[in-house]
């Protein structure tokens, strides 16, 4: 019998930015990127596709994503050739770019990721229709929340689970916070959801109002579309994780802790083997193999 990865047939979405409460946590932007390489790492190493809707900003997560599948490569079944990452980029952000500057970046990761452009409904297009000249015009605020709630639609289609952590509460430019927009998306459409709060930001806000951990205090900042999380409670999480493990994943600020509990959700959910039970040792075993560190 051919061996399978237990999350080769998976496409897992990562919603991250940048937390502005970092700093206030004791935490650095080094924090962030280390956990999101961390899960990244450990999607690629059980088979899993990575799906992104990002930017090209030199040094962003794209970046850091594109850098981390170079280093360790998707452990894909036998045959399977698919590229480890699907990036899917909005309308004004690959708009503002010559085609052949999308063009030539797309040759560069063939092999390690799939690069898409979406127009401002949602619709794929095709690379080699993309403009010669760039869009010199700056998006209206109109353009920007059309094209990426349609983003945010496209990536709920292509994702079997989303994992959210950070995010900004202002200076967004859609409807509302990009991760709670996402986040709202998997929730509506009954797709597990793990909510890494530990590290502020949006994501935290997500884990209070789901009642995964206790508001900071009374002064709640209300962002553009918080109210509609208030549907929602931790059961429509539909994440594999008890409880416990998802209070546990939400404050938690170690990062092996939270790899081992999205894993364990993700194997409970998808996996053929069954996972022993959180037993609160961060080298507790997920299927016989001690927690990434």
């Amino acid at each position: 019998m051919t061996y399978k990865e237990p999350l080769s047939q998976k496409a897992i979405g990562i919603s991250i930015s940048d937390s502005a409460e970092m700093v206030v946590l004791g935490l650095s932007d080094e924090h962030l990127q280390d956990a999101m390489a961390e899960v990244a790492r450990h999607m690629l190493a059980l088979g899993a596709r990575l799906v992104y809707g990002g930017d090209l900003r030199t040094g962003g997560f794209t970046d850091l994503l594109f850098e981390l599948v170079v280093r360790h490569r998707r452990d894909a079944d036998v045959g399977d050739r698919r590229s480890a990452i699907v990036n899917y980029l909005p309308w004004p952000v690959h708009a503002a770019k010559p085609a052949k500057e999308i063009q030539a970046l797309a040759q560069d990761l063939k092999g390690l990721a799939d690069l898409r452009c979406l127009d401002e409904q949602g619709q794929e297009l095709a690379l080699a229709g993309l403009p010669l000249t760039a869009n010199t015009q700056l998006p209206t605020q109109e353009s920007w929340t059309v094209s990426l709630t349609a983003l945010r639609r496209v990536l709920t289609d292509a994702c079997d689970a989303r994992i959210v952590l950070g995010g900004r509460i202002s200076g967004f430019k859609g409807r509302m916070p990009g991760i709670a927009e996402e986040a709202l998306f998997s929730l509506r459409a009954n797709q597990p959801l793990f909510v890494l709060g530990g590290f502020g930001g949006c994501a935290r806000d997500i884990a209070e109002d789901l009642k995964l951990i206790a508001p900071r205090s009374s002064l709640t900042v209300q962002w553009l579309g918080r109210e509609q999380f208030a549907a929602f409670s931790s059961n429509a999480l539909r994440n594999g994780l008890d409880d416990q493990e998802n209070e546990t994943l939400a404050r938690t600020v170690h990062v092996d802790e939270a790899v081992a509990l999205v894993l364990r959700g993700l194997l409970r959910i998808f996996g053929s083997t069954p996972v022993p039970h959180w037993d609160q040792d961060f080298g507790a075993s997920i299927n016989g193999s001690p927690s990434p560190k």
